[in-house]
C-alpha cells in the first residue's frame, strides 16, 4: 500500500509538471486550471490508499498481540472493514501529514497561479 502512495505522489508531480511544462509552451492559461484536476484525483487516491494501509496496520497489530487495539478478533479472520473511524477513517487519511503536505501546496499554488494570470 505504502508503495502506491508513493507512486501516486509520483504521478501527481509529473502530470502537473507536464501541464505546467504545456502552459509554458502554449502561454494558455487553461493548462493550469486543467492541472489542477489530476492534482485534486491523485489527492483523493492517495488518501483511499492510506486508509487502506491503516486498516490493515492495525488488523495486522491485531493479530500480531500488540497493545492497545481497538477491537480484538480471531487470528486469520482478516477483516479490515472492521476499522472505522478515528485514525481508520477516511477523511483522517486525507488530511494527515504525508497525503496534504505536498497536493495543499499543489493545489493552492495552481489556484493562485491561474488566479494571478486571469484577473
Amino acid at each position: 500500500m505504502n508503495t502506491n502512495s508513493f507512486q501516486i505522489k509520483g504521478w501527481a508531480v509529473t502530470l502537473v509538471s507536464a501541464l505546467l511544462a504545456i502552459f509554458a509552451s502554449t502561454n494558455n492559461d487553461y493548462f493550469v486550471l486543467i492541472a489542477i484536476f489530476p492534482a485534486v484525483v491523485m489527492w483523493f487516491l492517495d488518501a483511499y490508499y492510506r486508509t487502506q494501509e491503516r486498516k490493515f496496520r492495525g488488523l495486522y497489530d491485531d493479530v500480531a498481540g500488540i497493545p492497545e487495539q481497538p477491537k480484538p478478533i480471531k487470528p486469520f479472520a482478516m477483516r479490515p472493514d472492521m476499522y472505522s473511524g478515528g485514525k481508520y477513517s477516511y477523511s483522517s487519511s486525507f488530511v494527515s501529514v504525508t497525503v496534504i503536505t505536498l497536493y495543499l501546496p499543489i493545489t493552492a499554488g495552481l489556484v493562485g497561479l491561474f488566479v494571478y494570470l486571469r484577473f
